[in-house]
């Protein structure tokens, strides 16, 4: 062997191991978390064998839709497995189908004011945000929220449906911000 083909064996020799480890962690339920709306690093999709609740830290899929297209092409979410190749979010289950929700200076939920939803109209590149107008949320649908300032959650987008729900979404290794 050559010594020139050394080093590329062993390039492809790691590689193919990488590949091989994150197609493992996709099967076994594992996703990395790059954003700053819950701790970055290693989670679990925990399964969910009943509805979602309010209170709940889930992963889910957004809906196919062109808010969430218009989502990535500003960055506030990357590519994943989900329809349309979006990534799963990791999201707090504020509020669920029956459930009225308000939205002003800040989000409240049956007149209780949601702790870490005020509303911005613009994002951190100064584009304006929608904000999602407020109602009594659909049977079957999520509110879904993080109290992270710059979130992109239901604020925005409003509420989206809850067959989406991969599973609760369990910190195996985060780091703190």
């Amino acid at each position: 062997m050559s010594a020139r083909r050394v080093p590329v064996m062993i390039l492809a020799a790691g590689a193919g191991l990488m590949i091989a480890l994150a197609f493992a962690g996709c099967c076994a339920g594992l996703r990395i978390n790059m954003t700053p709306s819950y701790p970055r690093g290693l989670w679990q999709i925990e399964t969910l064998d009943r509805a979602a609740a309010a209170g709940d830290l889930v992963f889910i899929c957004p809906p196919d839709t062109a808010e969430f297209e218009r989502a990535f092409a500003r960055g506030y979410i990357r590519r994943g497995l989900c329809a349309g190749g979006l990534s799963p979010l990791i999201k707090t289950v504020a509020a669920i189908g029956g459930q009225q929700v308000d939205v002003a200076d800040q989000v409240s939920i049956d007149g209780r004011p949601l702790p870490g939803s005020d509303i911005r109209h613009t994002d951190a590149a100064g584009r304006p945000l929608a904000v999602f107008a407020g109602g009594v949320i659909p049977a079957g649908d999520l509110y879904l929220h993080s109290d992270f300032v710059g979130s992109y959650d239901s604020r925005y987008f409003g509420p989206i449906p809850a067959s989406g729900v991969l599973g609760l979404a369990r910190p195996i290794l985060t780091l703190s911000p």
